[in-house]
């Protein structure tokens, strides 16, 4: 084999091991522990050292380690968070959790810089074009990487479902579920189906090992970059001093566009930490249990995977406008459903209906949005790109911040308003560019790739 593919499909698989234990964690963080808000407090407290970490550790740590270092040391971080969860408590949890967004960004940011430099260093010595080799890198990449939502969740639903403490939950119980669900109750009636001790070691021990599994993958089969290209790199990363990088970042914030859309890439983190961490609580392990979660978390994962292939590649076709009116609508109805629906265990379908709906929408916000940052900001992508991934990780800290001090009804009015006011901003946005550019066509171009900091996936 190739030997610069073998190192793309070990940092792949790396990867996929990795996020099939931190997606599975993070999906179940509201509801394994539900107990004073811990769980949502440790992932806004993740996503808020990932904003500080996206500013200033990347640059520094792929210079003094070089990226085979970086990512290796950076998957230790997201161990620590699985460790983290053994003994939860906030004297545990917060602490990995800050350690896990620190190590985030390097993590991140390393394996793209090592994929662009094999792509280069295979296609000088082919002689083929650099960004058709670089573009093949990051698809293979992702087709492994984005399986990892159904993995983990599937792991956790198996493992979960063994449970011996599986109650009929009690009519009066469900009327604590949904969108007005109680503040209190809730986490009384999930304790009482929660696994035992010994299922949720079991699982996190699972979770442990495979990243465990990542950082010895890496280490043993990744290969390092050779010198002179990862002076080459040093060089281009050394170039703008730390300051002023960490300034252009806001000096981009000028440019009206810039400011348009940032309620829009917030509704990102809004939408997905709605869905992580208050559907997966007071809808589903509320009304079926905990080892429900994993299940409906794939159906989100799969729907989510297919849509963003598909959508990159009709976006050519369709135009970025017709997609985002598919997945507005897609998600207003969505919410106002939520807002009305009872969940009951015997309407087991809708469970998956959302998730999958929810999906759909996603893909639309990571795949178009990450393309009209590529295209609008193309003179000054690292500062467009650092706009997005700080406001979109602002995004989830707010949603996870006041998870456990809203009731779900009030959170869907909230995401509700920032969709209406996401859309209003970005048709301002499409009216300035028709405006400054009224002969030529605004359709999106082809964009495949997630924007690297979701961490969503993280």
């Amino acid at each position: 084999m190739e030997r610069n593919l073998k190192n793309v499909l070990v940092i792949s698989f790396g990867f996929l091991l990795l996020f099939t234990a931190y997606g599975g964690l993070q999906s179940l963080q509201s509801s394994l522990n539900s107990e004073e808000g811990l769980g949502v407090a440790s992932l806004s407290v993740l996503y808020a050292a990932l904003i500080l970490s996206s500013m200033f550790l990347p640059p520094i740590l792929i210079k003094k380690l070089g990226c085979k270092w970086t990512i290796a040391i950076s998957m230790c971080c997201y161990i620590a968070f699985s460790l983290g969860n053994f003994y939860a408590s906030w004297y545990t949890l917060i602490p990995t959790s800050v350690i896990l967004g620190l190590g985030g960004a390097p993590l991140w940011s390393a394996k793209c810089t090592y994929l662009t430099i094999a792509g280069t260093s295979y296609a000088e010595k082919a002689g083929k074009n650099a960004k058709d080799i670089i573009n093949q890198y990051f698809g293979v990449f992702f087709l492994v990487f984005q399986s990892s939502g159904i993995w983990g969740n599937l792991i956790s639903s198996l493992i979960l479902s063994q449970s011996s403490n599986k109650v009929e939950v009690s009519e009066e119980d469900l009327e604590c579920c949904g969108a007005y669900n109680c503040l209190t109750d809730t986490t009384n009636s999930t304790e009482s189906t929660k696994p035992s001790n010994s299922l949720i070691y079991t699982l996190l021990g699972v979770y442990t090992a495979s990243g465990v599994l990542a950082v010895l993958l890496v280490i043993i089969f990744l290969d390092q970059i050779k010198s002179d290209q990862a002076e080459t790199e040093k060089e281009k990363l050394e170039a703008p001093s730390f300051w002023s990088t960490f300034l252009a970042t806001f000096r981009h914030l000028k440019d009206k566009r810039q400011c348009l859309l940032i309620p829009l890439t917030m509704y990102s983190g809004f939408e997905q930490g709605f869905l992580s961490g208050d559907y997966t609580k007071v809808y589903v392990t509320c009304a079926l249990g905990i080892q429900y979660v994993g299940y409906v978390m794939i159906c989100f994962a799969a729907v989510n995977s297919l849509c963003s292939l598909l959508f990159g590649k009709i976006s050519q076709f369709t135009g970025r406008k017709f997609l985002f009116a598919l997945a507005t609508v897609t998600n207003t109805a969505s919410i106002i459903a939520l807002l009305l629906w009872k969940p009951h265990p015997k309407q087991l379908a809708v469970f998956f209906v959302f998730p999958a709906l929810w999906g759909l929408a996603d893909a639309v916000w990571q795949t178009q949005t990450n393309g009209l940052y590529g295209i609008l900001f193309e003179k000054h992508k690292e500062a467009a790109f650092a706009n997005y991934r700080l406001w979109e990780s602002l995004g989830f800290v707010i949603a996870f911040g006041y998870s456990t001090k809203l009731q779900a009804y009030i959170k869907l009015y909230i995401l509700l308003s920032v969709l209406v006011l996401s859309m209003v901003t970005y048709g301002a946005v499409e009216y300035l560019e028709a405006k400054s550019s009224p002969g030529t066509p605004t359709a999106t171009k082809k964009e495949n790739g997630r924007p690297s900091s979701q961490e969503t996936h993280m």
